[in-house]
């Protein structure tokens, strides 16, 4: 009797076993896309100058003088005096609510803050103050994220605005993940003689003597600064589609969207003009440029649709018709930059790369910076300047390479 008792228990148990089992495969792990709001009123008076602090997400990297500018991703700018590049120092935190890129001439500072443009006067840098804002002048800087789920249902859109978006990992219904657009809304953007100071490859913020040009996902926008403390919005400039990044050498914008590169004349700076195009698939590419050659970076393995990632090198020699000349594998690169004859790739995790550009069909690698995280660079006069996984470095050029300088924390 006993016994029997003992196997009925043991088949009741494995039945609530299968049961669990059965409900477990039910459910998988998904990445969820959640937005970062703020209340409509602390948005238009979110510009605040406040003491350094922590970092939270390191974004693009600005150099302007004696001066360090990185963006914490929609959030604001962080200041760092380096005067001496060997022992930077956090100095003060601009607080501009759905941030991600500056631009900075004659000691006036240009940020988005969504789709303001907002102007600082940084002549005192310790005493840093809002001059304008111009309402609604630029398309949305705010990226959707690569996600399964994106949960806005409890953004109250009368009081709220997004500013970016937060991605965790969480169990969901494999039911929910396969019927996840059937019905789905999706939530609309809510978006001189001057010394000028220098961006990095990622930047869709550039200033061209007395104009700035910003890019959104498909538009130039123009803006005449001859008055530093009061711009005028000139008229926008249809460019294209999933436009990220800009770059300018000489009478020519050079811009990188997720389809190919655009090249647009500016010999008549208040009306860019198109020039050419370079298709090269689906994936994200910044675009930095010498006399002869573009050089663009592909990253696969994300939202922007591509499998692969790489290096190419485009011949644009003939600039009404730039051509595919090499092309050189990558695991995940993000920003580049150019100084000379030495060409610099932020490979991802994979670190920082040094190629001697000589003969672009043959580059050969100088310095290869392992066991980094490496995200934007900048080439500066007499050193390097790149950010990273919350780290700032610092390089110094040799004859034919380059060498650490410094390491800083944004933490």
């Amino acid at each position: 009797m006993k016994t029997t008792l003992k196997i009925v228990l043991f088949i009741v148990a494995i039945g609530f076993i299968a049961c669990d089992d059965k409900e477990d495969d039910k459910y998988a792990d998904y990445l969820v896309a959640k937005p970062l709001t703020i209340s409509k009123e602390e948005f238009k008076t979110g510009v605040a100058i406040l003491p350094p602090k922590f970092i939270e997400e390191s974004g693009k990297i600005y150099a302007y003088e004696n001066y360090i500018f990185i963006n914490d991703k929609y959030q604001g700018v962080h200041v760092i005096d380096n005067k001496n590049p060997e022992a930077p120092e956090k100095i003060a935190y601009i607080k501009i609510p759905g941030n991600v890129d500056i631009s900075v001439k004659g000691n006036y500072l240009f940020a988005d803050s969504l789709t303001d443009l907002v102007v600082l006067d940084i002549s005192n840098i310790t005493a840093i103050k809002e001059v304008n804002r111009l309402e609604g002048v630029l398309g949305s800087s705010i990226i959707w994220p690569m996600a399964d789920f994106y949960e806005y249902d409890d953004v109250d859109s009368e009081n709220e605005i997004v500013i970016g978006w937060e991605t965790v990992s969480e169990p969901r219904l494999i039911s929910e993940y396969e019927a996840r657009f059937v019905g789905d809304i999706m939530l609309d953007a809510v978006t001189n003689s001057a010394s000028v100071g220098q961006g990095g490859s990622l930047a869709r913020f550039k200033i061209v003597e007395d104009y700035l040009y910003a890019v959104d996902s498909h538009t130039i926008n123009v803006f005449d600064i001859v008055n530093l403390e009061s711009p005028k919005t000139l008229e926008s400039v249809f460019a294209g589609f999933d436009i990220e990044t800009i770059f300018n050498r000489g009478d020519y914008l050079f811009l990188g969207s997720r389809s190919g590169m655009y090249i647009y004349d500016i010999s008549s700076p208040s009306v860019p003009q198109f020039v050419s195009e370079f298709q090269h698939g689906t994936a994200c590419d910044p675009v930095v440029v010498d006399d002869k050659y573009a050089y663009v970076t592909l990253r696969g393995g994300n939202s922007c649709g591509a499998t692969e990632s790489g290096l190419f090198v485009i011949d644009i020699q003939d600039i009404e018709n730039p051509t595919l000349l090499k092309s050189y594998e990558m695991e995940e690169p993000y920003g580049l930059g150019l100084k000379d004859n030495l060409l610099f790739v932020c490979d991802g995790k994979a670190g920082l790369k040094v190629y001697d550009k000589t003969d672009v069909e043959n580059l050969g690698m100088l310095n290869h910076f392992k066991d980094i995280v490496t995200f934007d660079v900048i080439p500066l006069e007499n050193s390097l300047l790149m950010v990273g996984d919350d780290v700032l470095y610092q390089y110094q050029y040799q004859e034919s390479s380059v060498t650490l300088l410094s390491t800083f924390s944004l933490r």
